[in-house]
């Protein structure tokens, strides 16, 4: 099974704009995904998807993911507003007011949250959503299971973005997890990079952003003191690929830019990927790999 992810998206940061940078970006990684095969089974959205949470950007959104020709499942971030949301999203599941819902993918569950405190930069996380999140563990204590959310629960070092680890609500959500082992992933959005940690027996894949990425600083900064370092800098849009094999889920971190081929599989390259593949259990190796390798 193949998951795709977009996050921060922040659509309608230049909301006069028709051509709108971030716009222009989001649609860019869209075309990849639409195009790619073997095609994505769904795409996850972890929040951030406009940047103001007004109405015409929510319907420009929506607009944008319709080339989609799988399903597109959101969860909020810290910069949309629930009502603006649902008003163009109402098929989306809610319950009692937040953006909360199971998605049934066959082979693995997602339990997407809602991490929004509307007004609040960080994350948030009462006991009326902990609870909602506890009984759908509860319920299938065996089948693999995703937690999908735009807060990361967790210190990454990037101090002006990052989550204080003490924050109440991280509290709250670990304690809603603790024991359910079937958590096979926490996949989030809010850092705008590519970063993956261990974190509480699973582990947390953090998407970067189709919109500009957040620059790799891990020095401590002084809010009193502007040193001028980087912020915000103009690297691709970017997305995920979460590849469900069975047994793990394997996080890919990509730009939609264009690649430069160093090399392609042709027959030049074909004794090489059939000796790499010769390897594993149950193949055998063709002769003249096994010359190859002896003569390696």
């Amino acid at each position: 099974m193949l998951i795709a992810q977009i996050t921060d998206i922040h659509l309608g940061f230049d909301p006069d704009n028709p051509a709108e940078f971030n716009r222009k970006r989001l649609d860019q990684v869209l075309k990849l995904l639409t195009g790619m095969k073997p095609m994505p089974n769904l795409l996850l959205a972890t929040g951030d998807l406009v940047d103001r949470g007004d109405g015409e950007s929510y319907r420009r959104l929506k607009n944008a993911l319709s080339i989609c020709p799988f399903p597109v499942w959101p969860c909020l971030g810290n910069h949309d507003l629930r009502d603006q949301f649902l008003d163009h999203f109402p098929e989306i599941p809610t319950v009692d007011g937040f953006v909360q819902y199971e998605i049934d993918a066959g082979p693995v569950r997602f339990l997407v949250l809602d991490t929004l405190e509307e007004g609040r930069h960080g994350g948030a996380f009462c006991e009326t959503r902990a609870r909602w999140l506890r009984t759908r563990l509860a319920e299938q204590p065996d089948r693999d299971t995703m937690i999908v959310m735009h807060h990361p629960p967790v210190d990454t070092g990037i101090e002006w973005m990052t989550t204080d680890p003490e924050e109440p609500w991280v509290t709250r959500f670990a304690e809603a997890i603790e024991g359910h082992r079937q958590i096979r992933s926490i996949i989030c959005g809010h850092l705008h990079r590519a970063i993956s940690v261990g974190w509480r027996g699973t582990n947390i894949a953090i998407c970067p952003s189709t919109a500009p990425q957040v620059a790799l600083e891990l020095a401590p900064i002084d809010p009193d003191v502007p040193d001028n370092r980087p912020m915000i800098v103009a690297d691709p849009p970017a997305f995920a690929l979460h590849k469900w094999n069975g047994r793990e889920l394997v996080s890919h971190f990509d730009t939609a830019d264009e690649h430069t081929m160093l090399a392609k599989f042709d027959s030049k390259m074909q004794p090489l990927v059939r000796a790499l593949m010769g390897e594993r259990p149950g193949r055998e190796l063709p002769d003249e790999e096994v010359q190859i390798r002896a003569a390696c």
